[in-house]
């Protein structure tokens, strides 16, 4: 059997780095222009530069998104954009429209192209399709069962990868193809600026009873009914790496470093886990679903690896997320004395008991025994977002450089 590679999703240089360290083979994140991630921080050049030139240094791979479906106004920057990507020499291009496909083509050579799941590539003669045109890679649509990818994988040729999305947001649009922003706002969701109305509580009105809202679904506040569970595929390693999947990708540019760690880290344990020994595996699966929940995350749905979703895989008493853990920072530095600096990230105090993430999975706690400003001045409690900090820490195990700090509180009414 082959290993599939782990794709995880970087929405900046700090998280970049904490994909690498915490067990990415491979990294996808978007520029300052033409990605369907248009409100995602993004990189500069100047990042994209130093991300590309870090993870190739640590042995990871860089795929780039250039995925917007474009119109003709967009071909001189798009053209540019190419350019600029063949000098900075990323391993991938995540491309979704087939004139922007055909232009990376001649204009980055050496740069392997890979199919986004936004062209909506449903089944194998689609795949043959790409090949033919030289794609390297085929993003399957998020509506496949495994059934379907594994019958893929019989009638491609052995060099055509299939990659398959195992973790994170479901979209409710076919492939993620969706006119509700478009419609609602102006903001072309196929260009990068979804507002994410999918996430939005709507309710019926009728034409002659205006102002007069009639919930869509037996609950008083109305309800969320385009609102998907989360997908999550940690429990069914096995089937994705019997189906023939090469790369299992996560989504989520848009989240924090501490959903990336405890993403990236879990799905890297389970695959290591599984390809070392199937019982070693099951025997860790309580552990797997023990650090998914802590992350920040929704319910979990399978979306449609084994079957058409129903009622239960959404949503409709709300559009939070929820989470167990409270990300405390990532370290900069550390030093023997139990002295770590980090930008803070939430509220934390002198007395509380955190936890250090290891990118081999050990979570070791830790008392706060000191704060002290980047002044050098002590306080009782961190209360200011991104405030430079020096924290003294009590730990059997030291904090280094990279580790991620989290807290996971008693009182749930206390999580962030």
């Amino acid at each position: 059997m082959k290993k599939p590679e782990l794709l995880i999703p970087a929405g900046s240089l700090e998280v970049l780095r904490t994909a690498v360290r915490y067990g990415a083979d491979a990294v996808y994140l978007g520029g300052e222009v033409f990605s369907l991630r248009a409100k995602a921080h993004n990189f500069s050049e100047e990042d994209m530069r130093e991300g590309i030139r870090y993870a190739h240094e640590h042995g990871v791979k860089v795929h780039v998104t250039c995925n917007i479906l474009a119109h003709n106004g967009d071909f001189p920057g798009v053209e540019d954009y190419l350019r600029l990507l063949a000098d900075m020499k990323p391993d991938a291009l995540i491309i979704s429209d087939p004139g922007i496909f055909m232009a990376a083509r001649e204009l980055c050579p050496g740069i392997e192209l890979h199919v986004s799941t936004q062209a909506n590539s449903t089944n194998y003669r689609t795949w043959l399709f790409w090949h033919s045109l030289g794609a390297k890679r085929v993003v399957a649509a998020r509506e496949l069962s495994l059934r379907e990818i594994r019958e893929i994988r019989e009638k491609i040729p052995e060099d055509m990868e299939i990659e398959c999305f195992v973790h994170g947001a479901m979209c409710i649009s076919y492939s993620g193809r969706c006119l509700l922003s478009n419609y609602f706002t102006g903001r072309d969701a196929n260009r990068g600026a979804c507002t994410h109305p999918c996430r939005w509580k709507y309710a019926v009105m009728e034409e002659t009873r205006p102002g007069e809202y009639l919930p869509v679904y037996e609950n008083e506040r109305g309800t969320f009914i385009f609102n998907s569970k989360d997908l999550c595929m940690i429990e069914h390693i096995p089937e994705l790496v019997d189906a023939g999947v090469d790369s299992m990708k996560v989504e989520g540019r848009m989240k924090t470093a501490l959903y990336v760690v405890a993403v990236a880290r879990t799905y890297r344990r389970a695959i290591d886990d599984y390809f070392e020994s199937p019982e070693k595996y099951r025997e860790n699966l309580p552990w797997y679903r023990k650090e998914i929940a802590a992350c920040t995350a929704r319910e979990f749905t399978t979306g449609f690896y084994f079957g058409k979703p129903g009622p239960e895989d959404q949503i409709y008493g709300n559009n939070t997320y929820e989470t167990n853990a409270v990300y405390i920072g990532t370290v900069g530095a550390a030093d023997p004395d139990g002295r770590v600096y980090f930008p803070q990230k939430n509220k934390f105090s002198v007395g509380d008991t955190v936890e250090i993430m290891k990118p081999d999975g050990r979570d070791v706690q830790a008392k706060v025994l000191r704060i002290q400003s980047g002044e050098g001045i002590d306080q009782e409690s961190a209360p200011h977002p991104k405030q430079p900090l020096t924290v003294t820490l009590a730990s059997e195990v030291p904090a280094e450089a990279g580790d991620i700090l989290r807290m996971i509180p008693e009182n749930p009414a206390e999580r962030a």
